[in-house]
């Protein structure tokens, strides 16, 4: 008979695309244990949980959904970065968009809402309509604000697009990023942008602010060790210029 704990499992599996074998495999068990566990005639121990948690790569939230699925109490905590013991925390974010200056840098959560951003980009951000606690994603899948933001809606368009894809499936079908994704591929720019044949390095976002055009690419910054569920899903974006007329403007603005 299946167990709440075994249909989570198989699901999981199947999101994953791995077989039994597969997964016994990566987590060093037999697949008959595997199609136990999936069936209910065995039971998981907590760390056993733990072991097919982190073979099926889950992000933590979905590991507690699992302990909480097998009688077990969840391992990891959602904490605010004013939270006393994430003040060290806090410090690195902080330290790390502000030493991004003067270009723009900010973080944001799970759901593309804004946690932090340094002067520069809190500047950029306005100018979009956006502040801290909104979420990028009203933006990105309004037509009229990505065009009126966006001098290459469709580039900028395709490649959010390919990341909100990406990071839905990392969650096992998170909703909100599905409905923007959706949104996204829906608008006209982005469902009839055919990318070039030779493509550069980078793609740069060509940013509209006021009468200029400031063309920037990004990395991305995560949290290597993260233990905790805020702190897991929060990136931070750094913006660098992609050409000199844009550097010399970001600088000249800064100089201000």
């Amino acid at each position: 008979m299946h167990t709440s704990f075994g249909l989570m499992l198989k699901d999981w599996r199947a999101r994953r695309r791995v077989s039994q074998l597969d997964l016994a495999l990566s987590a060093n068990v037999s697949a008959r244990h595997v199609a136990f566990l999936e069936t209910g005639r065995a039971r998981p121990s907590r760390p056993m949980v733990m072991q097919l948690a982190q073979a099926l790569e889950l992000p933590l939230e979905m590991r507690n959904g699992l302990l909480n699925a097998a009688g077990f109490a969840p391992s990891y905590a959602r904490r605010t970065l004013d939270d006393a013991s994430m003040a060290h925390v806090r410090f690195a974010i902080d330290w790390s968009l502000q030493r991004h200056a003067p270009y723009p840098a900010f973080a944001k959560d799970r759901h593309w809402c804004i946690v932090a951003a340094n002067d520069v980009a809190a500047t950029m951000l306005q100018g979009a309509g956006l502040a801290t606690g909104d979420s990028l994603l009203a933006l990105v899948t309004d037509e009229t604000r990505l065009l009126a933001t966006f001098a290459n809606p469709g580039e900028v368009g395709r490649h959010i697009l390919q990341r909100l894809r990406i990071e839905a499936h990392y969650y096992g079908g998170e909703s909100v990023l599905e409905e923007a994704a959706q949104k996204l591929a829906a608008i006209g720019a982005v469902k009839s942008f055919q990318p070039d044949t030779h493509l550069p390095a980078v793609v740069p976002a060509l940013y509209r602010m006021g009468d200029r055009v400031l063309s920037l690419f990004s990395t991305l910054a995560q949290f290597g060790t993260a233990e905790d569920l805020m702190l897991a899903d929060l990136q931070m974006e750094f913006l660098f210029p992609a050409d000199d007329d844009t550097r010399k403007c970001i600088e000249a603005m800064q100089a201000r």
